[in-house]
């Protein structure tokens, strides 16, 4: 039988036979990508229901300054790990659930923007982050430039990201918190359009192997993280508090 994915087709003398590949191809890598932001986008949506049904059956409220706030912080960093750690040695499905677990703790950790922001500031940057992803992850699938050289700057970015929001825990500085979320802000917009353009570079190593299932959720989780990120830095810049 034949292989579509068969180099040596290319050359068989059969017309249409590379054409047909191509569009094999073409069609896995739609299926793929499609995946891919339907589990992203199911993960931001339980992590947004998560959030407001904690908020307001007064979950949230209760366990701000008790030792389980520590506990919900720190659980979905925990869950990420296990997941960018141990995907080789994990199933399909139980990479997946650790996933759905994953966005349903961080719908916990992040229901307490509701205690500091409005509602309707909230709602106005979700639909904003929203848009701003869209078009970011569309030009990351759609262009022709190779965004791998940006990798390494905006990893380094989001270290440092990481770094000066540590040292404003003791200053509590409101410049540098502005600072920092302005450039958390470009720093994820870039990562988001970076991490799809691999994203989809990585179906061309996978497809075809029992590994596909596992990106599938890799790829979710990386433009989850994108996604939540560039919202939270979003809303300490734009949003009213209460």
């Amino acid at each position: 039988m034949a292989n579509w994915n068969d180099p040596n087709m290319a050359a068989s003398g059969f017309p249409g036979s590379a054409h047909a590949a191509d569009q094999a191809v073409d069609a896995g890598l739609r299926s793929y990508m499609l995946s891919v932001y339907n589990y992203m986008g199911s993960g931001v949506l339980l992590t947004g229901v998560v959030a407001m049904l904690a908020h307001q059956s007064g979950f949230t409220a209760s366990m701000v300054g008790s030792p389980l706030m520590w506990v919900v912080a720190l659980a979905p960093l925990a869950f990420v790990m296990v997941l960018s750690f141990g995907i080789n040695k994990l199933s399909t499905p139980a990479a997946q659930a650790i996933f759905w677990v994953y966005a349903a703790v961080m719908g916990l950790s992040m229901s307490t923007i509701f205690m500091a922001f409005t509602g309707a500031s909230i709602a106005t940057t979700f639909f904003a982050t929203t848009a701003a992803f869209l078009g970011l992850s569309l030009y990351g699938y759609t262009t022709k430039k190779d965004l791998s050289g940006f990798g390494t700057f905006l990893i380094m970015g989001v270290v440092g990201i990481l770094v000066a929001m540590l040292i404003n825990m003791f200053l509590q500085s409101s410049v540098m918190s502005l600072v920092i979320s302005v450039v958390g802000v470009l720093l994820f917009a870039g990562l988001t359009a970076y991490d799809t353009q691999k994203i989809k570079s990585t179906y061309f190593y996978v497809h075809g192997t029992d590994f596909v299932g596992k990106a599938v959720v890799m790829g979710a989780l990386t433009l989850y993280l994108d996604f939540v990120n560039m919202f939270t830095f979003l809303l300490n810049l734009l949003g009213s508090r209460e």
